[in-house]
């Protein structure tokens, strides 16, 4: 098997090593969290700092939500507390036990699916009123595929909402140091010095994508684009969050 047919395996188990180390998107809601979203006090994030406005979502009642390569136990629990119908879609077994855990200590029902987002979604059409999709493009190499995706399982008129990388964090090596020292677009799979680098320092392999490829493939797969924002990295992860946003965040309707 060559590196382009295996690389969303080694994505995969990448994830698994990050959650087993507590990283900063694999701590599940407490019990408290929970709760306090049963009680209408609760927020989410599809990017790394800004909550998603509220008024992106439509009612949570009876809602079939699902989550897009977003497991962690971070999102899916207020979903459900709110009263949506959630489905989980990742392709890291660790993130999945986080959402299994949560279940279960809560005790609500939620479909749990391992898979790989870069093959055709295993839902049928049209099965869902809104994807919750968090940054997660970055690790694979095609993003049109997905949204193709997202529309065919989203409902006339359902909403996806989506986190994204704007590509300027792969224009360095070094967050503090800001000398740009890699070419867009940033790509392991065709760049063997690239891929050991990434490996060595267990990075997982990922992949800058431009505006054209993550707006204009949502517009391509025909979605109508209805309002986006920008987001800036967490503190602490760098000097280049001080210069620019390098998150964005977008939400789009299927007709």
């Amino acid at each position: 098997m060559d590196k382009r047919e295996n690389y969303t395996k080694i994505n995969s188990e990448t994830w698994d090593r990050w959650a087993q180390d507590g990283n900063e998107w694999s701590i599940p809601v407490s019990h408290e969290e929970f709760l306090s979203a049963q009680k209408g006090d609760w927020s989410v994030l599809l990017t790394p700092m800004k909550p998603v406005p509220k008024e992106w979502f439509p009612p949570f009642s009876g809602l079939k939500i699902l989550g897009l390569a977003s497991g962690g136990g971070q999102q899916m629990p207020v979903f459900t507390a709110l009263g949506a119908e959630c489905t989980i879609f990742d392709n890291s077994a660790r993130q999945l036990d986080s959402e299994r855990m949560v279940a279960e200590r809560e005790g609500y029902r939620i479909e749990i699916i391992r898979g790989d987002m870069t093959k055709p979604f295993p839902f049928r059409d049209e099965s869902f009123d809104l994807i919750f999709h968090p940054v997660s493009n970055c690790y694979i190499e095609e993003v049109q595929p997905v949204w193709n995706e997202c529309f065919r399982v989203l409902k006339h008129g359902g909403v996806l909402l989506a986190g994204m990388d704007n590509g300027l964090n792969f224009l360095f090596n070094d967050y503090d140091r800001l000398v740009v020292e890699n070419p867009l677009p940033f790509n392991p799979l065709k760049n063997p010095a690239l891929y050991e680098e990434l490996m060595k320092n267990d990075d997982g392999l990922q992949f800058s994508h431009t505006m054209e490829e993550q707006i204009g493939g949502q517009l391509k797969a025909g979605f109508r684009l209805t309002d986006l924002y920008e987001d800036r990295d967490r503190p602490g992860n760098g000097r280049l969050r001080d210069f620019a946003p390098t998150y964005l965040a977008t939400r789009a309707v299927k007709p």
